[in-house]
């Protein structure tokens, strides 16, 4: 089985998880995204960044300090790729 076609973005399990909460999701905070995916604070933002900067997840900051958040949510963009991506693994398995 081959990989390609798969979006190298979303493919490593850790940002797939978070592509799928997030695709389920309004907006998640970053506290709740930690738990669920049981990472540690910096992997999920060095996983975060790579979302980001790729336009698939937008981000707003609430608060200062110790009572601020940051919220994630995925943008039509990440939507579309986590979509495709979905759609491309699912040939790949002969569910298409």
């Amino acid at each position: 089985m081959t990989t390609a076609g798969l979006d190298p973005v979303i493919h490593p399990v850790k940002r797939l998880a978070a592509m799928s909460i997030l695709a389920n999701s309004h907006s998640v905070e970053y506290s709740y995204l930690r738990e669920r995916l049981e990472i540690s604070d910096s992997d999920l933002s060095k996983q975060m960044k790579a979302l980001v900067d790729a336009g698939y997840v937008q981000t707003r900051k609430t608060g200062i300090g110790r009572g601020g958040s940051t919220i994630f949510a995925i943008t039509a963009l990440g939507r579309t790729a986590y979509t495709t991506y979905l759609d491309r693994l699912r040939g790949l398995l002969g569910g298409r």
